[in-house]
């Protein structure tokens, strides 16, 4: 077997059930890696900037959309 690694891409919904049933029958092994500390901070940080202000946020579309328009830019 090779030791290629793949990218793929589940919808949401399935992930979960999909990636149990090939840990179950030891086809796959999931790799838990630590939260960083910079990243426990910087959500600590913005779930404070949400409760303060929760008009300034932007929805999930259109984070994505933005994304998108400076990628094209």
């Amino acid at each position: 077997m090779s030791d290629m690694t793949y990218t793929i891409k589940i919808k949401k919904e399935y992930a979960s059930a999909i990636l149990e049933d090939l840990k179950q029958v030891d086809a796959i092994e999931i790799m838990e890696e630590p939260i960083p500390e910079w990243q426990k901070q910087e959500s600590i940080k913005r779930l404070a900037e949400m409760k303060e202000n929760p008009g300034s946020q932007i929805s999930e579309e259109d984070f994505f959309k933005s994304l998108d328009e400076d990628e094209k830019a």
